[in-house]
């Protein structure tokens, strides 16, 4: 009796060693799932979630600089189109993106905006729209997202169907001809 009255009022090491007749596996596992019936009084972390850059460069920064800081740290195919300017078609579609995620209500996603122009270089102030990409029968709706700049529009909407391969089918080979149809 007087050895449980001096264990209770001593408090259990702060990193624990396993007792002897214990594996130090099981006693691993045993720490477990006391930290998860919540008998551990180590306070839980929060989870972090990673932040998005562009080439060392945060998101916030990145909306705040001009196209032409933003064109200067994309790849080289992406600034060799963008030296010649901006399309017409670019700058309209641009516009309509803007105007979609103004208009649009607090915490809601922008109407989609549909295009047909597929080589447009996705810069960091479409983040957030909602496009419409043709890919020759459909419009594609795609979440424009911060991994997607310097990116182009086509590379989201593919345009054939990837095929998946059967078994061969009457006439597809030579030996196929003796196979009796049922």
């Amino acid at each position: 009796l007087s050895l449980q009255v001096k264990l209770a009022h001593h408090p259990p090491p702060t990193n624990p060693t396993p007792p002897s007749h214990l594996s130090p596996l099981s006693f691993v596992l045993k720490q477990y799932s006391m930290a998860s019936e919540g008998k551990t009084d180590a306070p839980r972390r929060k989870r972090a979630f990673r932040k998005f850059s562009y080439r060392g460069v945060d998101l916030e920064d990145l909306l705040e600089k001009s196209k032409p800081e933003v064109t200067a740290m994309m790849c080289s195919r992406q600034r060799r189109a963008l030296s010649r300017g901006l399309p017409k078609g670019a700058v309209r579609l641009m516009k309509k993106l803007r105007k979609a995620k103004t208009n649009c209500p607090e915490h809601e996603k922008p109407t989609v905006v549909n295009t047909h122009l597929r080589n447009v270089i996705i810069f960091p102030d479409m983040i957030g729209s909602v496009v419409g990409i043709y890919n020759g029968q459909t419009f594609n709706p795609v979440d424009i997202k911060p991994a997607m700049v310097g990116r182009y529009l086509g590379e989201f909407a593919i345009t054939y169907k990837p095929i998946s391969h059967g078994r061969p089918g009457v006439g597809a080979t030579h030996s196929s001809r003796f196979i009796p149809l049922k």
